[in-house]
């Protein structure tokens, strides 16, 4: 367990885990804003390979706009991360915790839009959680 976010190990290869995560994030309400390839870009940029590592930006309007309508900085602490990863021969995939990510903020009034975040992202992690094989998909 990460204190900022929580993880789960998915019997998945690499990247049927992206895809899978982008259309639960969808189901969920969220927007993929960005899908930044970690390892494509240390690759291109300074010549290192890494491990599979994607972080995928999501955002769900609704949500994002009750936020900023009652802190208006909070962008900076926007979108919420998710990130899929290979590490150790496993596919990992975590989500932020916007309640400890939010706590930075010390605005009471953003505490039931991290709980309904948090909710969401912790569907996406037990749903892929439940996927065993790509076969199932």
């Amino acid at each position: 367990m990460i204190p900022y976010g929580k993880a789960v190990s998915v019997d998945l290869p690499f990247d049927v885990a992206v895809d899978r995560v982008k259309s639960l994030l969808t189901d969920e309400g969220f927007g993929v804003l960005c899908d930044i390839d970690v390892s494509k870009t240390l690759r291109e940029k300074i010549g290192t390979e890494f491990r599979p590592y994607r972080i995928i930006g999501a955002c769900n309007p609704s949500l994002a706009l009750q936020g900023l309508s009652r802190e208006s900085q909070l962008g900076l602490l926007l979108p919420c991360n998710v990130v899929i990863q290979r590490e150790n021969g496993q596919t990992i995939v975590s989500a932020i915790d916007t309640r400890s990510l939010l706590s930075l903020v010390g605005n009471p009034e953003l505490e039931p839009i991290a709980e309904d975040v948090n909710a969401r992202l912790q569907r996406v992690l037990e749903r892929i959680a439940e996927v065993e094989s790509p076969a199932s998909l």
